[in-house]
């Protein structure tokens, strides 16, 4: 989606009056006006910017801006499925830092539990082990986007990215709540995970989570699905600049 989508954006109609004349040039901060984003420690009813949509909401500009989850990736999760169908290669980090710079993603949001879950899915899928095919990935992809809600990582200690990686594992065990090892194995799979990033907070980094995140997913992919996928951990973050909550630096691996 490009900025100037953004700014003609809406999830289900026109945007309403005066959006438009808001130039949409901030993937940091309020996409609207690029404020500062608040908040919140309790839930607020607001109304999104973009398709008029009421709901319970714990992040939104003071400029008066609310987006929601939908509208906040509108656009982007069908790039990113297209791109998780796509690629080449076996590194899931290499797959994930190519959709991060290939499409125009917020700094933060649950568009990077979508990359994450759809890197993870290519990478094994272009190994040839096993038979991943787009349905799979569409599947991943869209119970991934059920879980993944903008903030919950402080709200609730799930980050989006968790549940992605989870899902990856249990579309290719066939998971289910009628089942014992498959689901068992799952949600181990997503403690781990979680684990991993509850090492990585203050502030939380939707790009550091990812790559994180998508490493140990390379160790558990060998583990549990004996499949040895391309595991770049040297990566050098480019996107410090760009923390609107200010960057981790030399506590984050990936910071140079």
């Amino acid at each position: 989606m490009t900025i100037r989508e953004l700014e003609k954006g809406s999830c289900s109609g026109p945007a309403p009056a005066g959006v438009g004349q808001h130039q949409v040039n901030n993937l940091e901060n309020c996409l609207i006006c690029g404020n500062k984003l608040d908040y919140l420690e309790w839930g607020r009813e607001f109304s999104c910017i973009y398709c008029g949509k009421k709901e319970v909401g714990y992040v939104y500009c003071p400029g008066g801006h609310y987006v929601c989850d939908h509208c906040h990736g509108k656009g982007l999760y069908e790039q990113i499925l297209n791109m998780a169908i796509t690629s080449q290669g076996t590194d899931p980090l290499k797959i994930a830092e190519t959709m991060m710079k290939a499409a125009p993603i917020p700094m933060l949001g649950c568009e990077h539990a979508w990359i994450s879950a759809g890197a993870l899915l290519a990478a094994i899928k272009n190994t040839g082990e096993i038979n991943i095919t787009e349905n799979r990935i569409a599947e991943a992809l869209a119970r991934t986007k059920k879980q993944a809600i903008g903030a919950y990582c402080g709200l609730t200690g799930i980050c989006g990215i968790a549940p992605a990686i989870g899902s990856c594992f249990s579309v290719i065990l066939s998971a289910a709540c009628s089942k014992d090892q498959e689901t068992a194995t799952t949600m181990r799979v997503v403690s781990q995970v979680i684990g991993a990033l509850a090492g990585q907070t203050g502030p939380c980094c939707c790009k550091n989570f990812v790559r994180t995140a998508l490493t140990l997913g390379c160790k558990l992919v060998r583990q549990i699905l004996n499949i040895a996928l391309v595991c770049d951990g040297e990566l050098v973050c480019g996107d410090s600049s760009r923390h609107p909550h200010g960057c981790r630096k030399e506590k984050c691996h990936y910071y140079k």
